[in-house]
């Protein structure tokens, strides 16, 4: 459990513009406070449903966002899936940090999230976790199914690290 922090300005763009979200006859009638609170569920939707594109087991996820601030609970097998729930919903445009509050079942030692820098590359980042960039295919794997291809990270991106 813990927070982690992501870069804001990085990752995925799911989120539109509020004002592209709500219908304007629903703005017309709704209040301010009714407005937030169908922009922040209409957000926390999406936030799950890139949990769920994952397809990684889980029971009773909860994602609830607080501004940049995702909050996960419920249950997970492993702390890879976990990790990686942690950072498929941390690398979206627009989170700034996720609270983990999530269970794992089988506990197992934590990887290290790495933020990729500009001239990165997963070979370069293996060389320096690892003693050798040839065990690049370790990382990409462990960022399965994130990364679709050892090639696709990008600058701010937060990575899984798994002990060697």
């Amino acid at each position: 459990m813990g927070l982690f922090s992501f870069l804001k300005n990085a990752g995925s763009k799911i989120f539109k513009k509020d004002e592209e979200t709500v219908s304007p006859e629903v703005t017309a009638e709704a209040s301010a406070e009714e407005v937030t609170a169908m922009l922040k569920q209409q957000k926390s939707n999406l936030l799950k449903s890139v949990v769920e594109s994952l397809d990684l087991p889980t029971e009773n996820l909860g994602i609830d966002l607080e501004g940049d601030v995702v909050t996960l609970t419920g249950g997970v097998d492993t702390q890879a899936n976990k990790e990686k729930i942690i950072l498929a919903v941390g690398n979206v445009n627009g989170i700034a940090s996720v609270d983990d509050q999530m269970v794992v079942t089988n506990p197992e030692p934590e990887a290290v999230f790495y933020t990729v820098q500009s001239g990165d590359s997963l070979s370069k980042i293996a060389k320096a976790h690892y003693g050798n960039a040839m065990k690049y295919p370790q990382i990409f794997e462990a960022n399965k199914p994130m990364l679709s291809s050892p090639d696709k990270i990008y600058p701010g991106q937060v990575l899984r690290i798994p002990q060697d």
